[in-house]
């Protein structure tokens, strides 16, 4: 007797989702899932769904950040961040770039927080651990893309 695995009815007939761009508001890019993807290592068991929930959680992350400079960037004349002057890099605006990464880096940081795929033995509590810290990295690494953004440093310190 052979036995051959079927998915349940109500998956056979779904279609594929397609990720399709997501928009941003004007000034800043709008958003490929793709490359964002790709840029942040994103595995395809992802679902698209639950990728462009990231991802638009990670706009609105960066856009709080970003609204002052934006805003007087725009009464400056500058209608998207790709018109606003800024050093070239492999044919792209640094600007860009940055704000690029900063979306990838705390997309995938929601999604690592958010969707952690281990077990509760101790070698799962280990991994959560250690998905923390590299939680907390993706969102270092995200804020420092915002501040050269900005034009201000990385590090503030404090004498207590």
């Amino acid at each position: 007797m052979t036995f051959v695995a079927r998915p349940p009815e109500s998956e056979i007939d779904q279609a594929p989702v397609a990720e399709t761009t997501v928009a941003n508001d004007g000034f800043f890019p709008d958003i490929d899932p793709a490359a964002v993807r790709d840029a942040a290592r994103i595995p395809t068991s992802i679902t698209p769904a639950r990728l462009r929930a990231a991802i638009l959680g990670a706009i609105m992350s960066v856009e709080i950040d970003l609204r002052v400079w934006a805003a007087a960037r725009v009464a400056e004349g500058y209608t998207t961040l790709a018109a606003v002057p800024a050093t070239q890099l492999d044919g792209q605006s640094v600007q860009l770039i940055r704000y690029n990464r900063a979306v990838a880096l705390f997309t995938k940081a929601e999604l690592i927080e958010r969707h952690r795929d281990f077990d509760t033995t101790s070698a799962g509590s280990k991994q959560a651990d250690e998905l923390d810290v590299s939680i907390g990295e993706l969102r270092r690494d995200a804020m420092h893309a915002i501040r050269d953004i900005l034009g201000k440093s990385r590090t503030t310190v404090d004498l207590i």
